[in-house]
Formats: structure tokens, sequence, C-alpha cells
């Protein structure tokens, strides 16, 4: 028989979850909110830790809201927090990471809002014998990416179109796909991810017929792209992205299997918060991807920039975006680049690492080359917090912090401080 707790709901942390304590054990509980008292049915224990799910409210917040579709659909952690409340609880848990590993008194981020719906602009699907849709969380079961209000309502009727396909077909074939579209949504393209190279007969001519400007396959391993109709890129003019009266020519282009930032409505705020920090060259962007920064800076006058990219399908684009400009591409990994030489870097190092955040290695090989400033973007606050507690011991100053909320109804955030030293 399932465990039942009685619990008050004290802080949010990290991952989604609230803290709550019980019988001296830390609980960590889905689907509540501070301040609350609730009834949770814990799921899973490990060693001090309990892991909980809200089965009933005793004491409700004015700020619970009813659900409008599966919380776990789509990582909506937040979904029951009504939207101010959401960004209030963002803002509550960056200042605890920070107070708690950087020692910074008083933080205070506010984290800049977000439309909540149709927000994304690429995303991940999976494909199964219903048609297309999102993993629901901690599990391999296809969930209604339509019911989460993520995705634009064309986005969605495409999604639907071919997910019905699919299902007709043998969906079997697929691993996943990736969707991408251009932030005006007027171009949107699909990589299918094929178990097998011969299963591209699957999805050939679904281009204009479905509302996809272009269709591509890759494999599992495999670097290549495989063009099976339209064009297999989509591009934003860099102009859209780059806040201010400046005329900015040129454009991001990217494949659908590249990484880039998701939200539609707070992508050109980032942007602008970046390149506000870099007010002259030279600049070095690590963890370049297809290189959104670097173009945005030499769009603005920068003069001297250096992107620094390893993966090999995201560097075909970085290429692609810097050409005709002063941007430097240098083609390996962060670590081989800054252990390459013993120069010292002048001017601002910009970087947007992934998740993990800064290995110890890159942080002290900073350091050694005598970087004066930084802009450090990144999208989890642990992570976050503990590099800037790394760049703290090394004689850095955080300057400022800005927050995004780029994934609105969940836990995550986008995070941007600048330090100097």
């Amino acid at each position: 028989m399932a465990r039942i707790l009685n619990l008050r709901i004290e802080r949010p942390v990290a991952g989604g979850a609230m803290l709550a304590h019980h019988g001296g054990r830390v609980v960590l509980v889905d689907g509540a909110i501070p301040g609350e008292r609730v009834h949770a049915r814990v799921d899973r224990e490990r060693r001090d830790v309990l892991f909980a799910t809200v089965i009933g409210v005793v004491e409700p917040d004015p700020d619970r809201r009813s659900l409008e579709s599966d919380p776990a659909c789509g990582g909506q952690a937040y979904l029951h927090i009504k939207y101010d409340r959401q960004r209030q609880l963002k803002s509550q848990m960056i200042g605890d990471a920070l107070r708690r590993m950087t020692k910074l008194d008083a933080v205070a981020v506010p984290v800049a809002p977000s439309r909540e719906h149709g927000y994304r602009m690429r995303s991940r699907l999976h494909a199964g014998s219903s048609g297309l849709g999102f993993l629901r969380g901690g599990t391999h079961k296809l969930c209604n990416s339509a019911r989460t209000g993520q995705l634009l309502p064309e986005t969605n009727r495409v999604v639907s179109k071919i997910g019905r396909r699919l299902s007709r077909s043998k969906y079997e074939s697929v691993v996943y796909v990736d969707l991408a579209e251009s932030v005006n949504a007027e171009m949107r393209v699909m990589n299918f991810h094929l178990k097998v190279s011969s299963a591209s007969k699957l999805v050939s001519g679904w281009t204009t017929d479905c509302g996809l400007t272009g269709v591509t396959c890759s494999r599992p391993g495999s670097a290549e792209i495989t063009v099976i109709s339209g064009r297999p890129t989509i591009f934003d003019p860099i102009g859209s992205l780059v806040h201010g009266d400046v005329a900015c020519h040129g454009l991001i282009e990217r494949h659908a299997r590249s990484f880039f930032q998701g939200n539609r409505y707070l992508l050109s705020t980032l942007v602008a918060a970046v390149c506000r920090r870099v007010t002259s060259g030279p600049a070095l962007d690590l963890y370049a991807g297809v290189g959104l920064f670097s173009v945005a800076l030499a769009s603005l006058g920068v003069e001297k920039i250096t992107a620094v990219e390893r993966d090999v399908s995201v560097r075909r684009d970085l290429v692609a975006n810097a050409s005709g400009t002063h941007i430097e591409v240098i083609e390996t990994s962060v670590e081989q680049f800054l252990a390459g030489s013993s120069k010292l870097i002048s001017g601002t190092v910009i970087v947007d690492p992934p998740r993990a955040g800064l290995g110890r290695t890159v942080l002290e090989l900073l350091v050694q080359r005598r970087v004066s400033s930084v802009v450090y973007v990144s999208c989890d606050v642990a992570t976050f917090a503990r590099d800037l507690q790394r760049f703290g011991e090394a004689g850095y100053t955080v300057e400022d912090i800005e927050a995004f909320d780029m994934f609105p109804n969940s836990a995550h955030v986008e995070l941007m401080a600048s330090l100097r030293r």
C-alpha cells in the first residue's frame, strides 16, 4: 500500500520539485507550491530523500490553477502554478543557489517573461501507433504534444498530419524526429532520424502538402544528412534577432538537427543582452553552435571574432553563417583550442556550454590565458552557480546576472552572467 504523507511545502528546488521535510528526512514533492499543506504519495526513496507526488491539497495557495494538460508531457512541472508566480519561484531558486554556492548576498534576479503558448520553435518528437508526440517524462510512452500548447496551432496541424501518415507506415523505422521553425514560423523543416537508410522512402514527397518547407533524414552515429525534399535548412534575418536601430545584414541558417535556442519570443532579448556586454572586439565565442552570438556581434560592427565549435553537424551551419563575415571559425573542441596556445586572450569571451556547464579544465585554461571579461550563458541553475563560484575563487567578480524564461511552465530557466577580473 502506498505511503501517504501530510506535508508543509517550503521552497522550490532545481528540477521542478518542491522541498518539504518529514521525520527528519528531505521530501521532494511534485505538483506542489511553497506554503501549501498537501497530502503526497511517496513514489520512491533514496537514502535520506523521499520522492513524492501531490494527491490532495489541504491548504491551497491562491496561485494554484487547474491543469490544462498532463504536466509530465513536455516537462511542465510548473503547469499548476499561475505564470507570474512561476517566475517568482524561478527567481527564488536562482537566488538560493547563488547564495549557497557563491556567497553572493541579497541576490535578486528577475526572470524576463515569455508568452506561455506557441513559444517553442524546435522540438524532438517520437513516433508511435498513435502518431507523433512528446515522450511522457521518465517513460517511453507517447503523449499529445498539441495539448501542451508549446507549439503553434499551425505547427500542431503539421505534426498531426505527419503523425497520421507515419502511423499508417512503418513508424518503427523512425528513432525520433527533429522539428525546427524560423522565428516567424514561415519556414519549417523536419529531420527524420531513421534506423535504416532505406526507410527514407517513407517520408518522400511530404513537403508541400504537409506544411513543411524541407524534409531531411539521418541515421544514428552519422553526421550526414540526406535531403529528401525542399530546402534542408531554415533561416532568420539577423536583423530580426538584434535589438536596436542598427541596420543589420546577414542570416542565421540552421538544419533541424542543429542545437538552437528554442523560444521565439525571447530569442532577440537574449541576443541583445549578450551583445550589450561586448561593446568592441576582439570576441571569442566558445561553444559557438551555429554562430548565433558571433553573427549578431559581426552585424553590430565587432571586428575581430573567433568562433569555436566541435560538433560536426552544427559546425556546417556555423561555417555557412560565418561566410562573408570576418568571423574566424575554429573547428575543434574548446579544450583543445585553449590548450593549443599559451597566448593571452584579450577582449571578451562568450561561453554557452552544455547543461553540464564548464569543466574544471576549461575554466582553469581560461584563467591561465588571463581572460579579463567573460559572458556566461547557461540553461542550468546548479551548474551556473557552481561555475560562478569557481570563477570567484579565481579572482573574478560578478558584475550582473540576467534570467530569461525560455521554458514557460517548466522548472528550467536561461541565465546570463557578466564577469570581470
